[in-house]
């Protein structure tokens, strides 16, 4: 039997038709991709659902701190050879069927078709759980920036006590304001006014605070300053806020001054233990965010990896 001119031209024309075409199949990309998004978000519901209910608010009930970590980094890896794996094997069964091309080059095609489905899968899964991804690596840059002004913490304390000082609401008043009123406390506080004396009966009190209080939010400027500024209180400052508990209070000028010291001791002590503890839980934050991003980055190497294997195995059933 012989092959006519004619016969061979058309499968001449064939061959180079079939070489010069596009060596991507975006249609079966875009399906694999899909496929992967897809599978990732339900199973990234079905992991939160799981790790919701191993926890507890309860002491000594559900899973603790560490087996809920490693519970998760399994699941993230898991997730990713899953999904990873359905799109890249979808993208090669899906693909069309080459004619002509050498074996490598089948190789080669099959194996950019599994990647370029995980990329899109992976991007596609961003955009979705960006609030996610923001969290954790936004949670590591300001536990960092917590560790590195932690130092400061003091004197944001101290600057917050001292716009509280001016009517301004901070969150560090309470403490300074604590210590400011029990300073002034009267250790031989009489008895409370009657609220309904007897006529031509003069009843007296203890001493009490003038009624704007401008007498402990003026201590409090003091101390707030020493704090930002001064390792302690210093010695005119010292003499003269005792002056001012002493005419508060049934104290000497001698015990007033002790008092004091007493005071700021106590509230630089207990702003050092609040320094150090919001420290210890910025280090543990940094380092479990810094952990979360180690093994995402793992997760998805793996995940590419197996969606070109998995593109690989599609292809070559595909070719059958």
């Amino acid at each position: 039997m012989q092959i006519s001119t004619e016969d061979t031209r058309e499968t001449r024309a064939a061959l180079v038709s079939a070489s010069s075409a596009s060596g991507v199949s975006w249609g079966a990309i875009l399906a694999g991709a899909a496929g992967a998004a897809g599978l990732s978000l339900i199973l990234v519901i079905l992991g939160a659902g799981l790790g919701l209910s191993s926890i507890s608010p309860w002491g000594q009930e559900g899973a603790s701190g560490t087996t809920i970590s490693v519970s998760a980094i399994g699941w993230i890896t898991l997730m990713s050879l899953l999904a990873s794996g359905m799109g890249g094997y979808l993208a090669g069964r899906l693909r069309t069927k080459w004619v002509g091309i050498h074996t490598d080059e089948v190789f080669f095609r099959d194996t950019a078709h599994g990647f370029l489905a995980w990329a899109i899968a992976t991007l596609a899964t961003a955009a979705l759980l960006s609030s996610v991804i923001a969290a954790v690596i936004g949670g590591g840059v300001k536990a960092g920036a917590s560790m590195i002004s932690g130092a400061a913490s003091t004197a944001s304390v101290a600057a917050a006590a001292g716009a509280q000082s001016e009517g301004q609401p901070a969150g560090g008043q309470d403490l300074l304001d604590y210590f400011v009123d029990r300073l002034f406390r009267s250790d031989s506080a009489q008895a409370p006014v009657s609220p309904s004396p007897e006529p031509g009966i003069t009843q007296t009190s203890g001493p009490a605070e003038p009624a704007d209080g401008s007498a402990n939010r003026e201590v409090v400027r003091i101390f707030a300053n020493a704090l930002a500024f001064e390792d302690t209180l210093p010695t005119d400052d010292l003499r003269y806020v005792s002056q001012l508990v002493a005419q508060r209070t049934d104290l000497s000028q001698q015990e007033a001054e002790q008092r004091v010291s007493e005071t700021y001791m106590r509230i630089t002590t207990q702003m050092n233990e609040m320094k150090t503890s919001a420290q210890e839980m910025a280090d543990k934050a940094r380092k479990a965010s810094a952990y979360t991003s180690l093994w995402f980055f793992i997760s998805l190497l793996i995940g590419a990896f197996v969606a070109s294997v998995s593109a690989i195995f599609g292809g070559r059933q595909r070719d059958r």
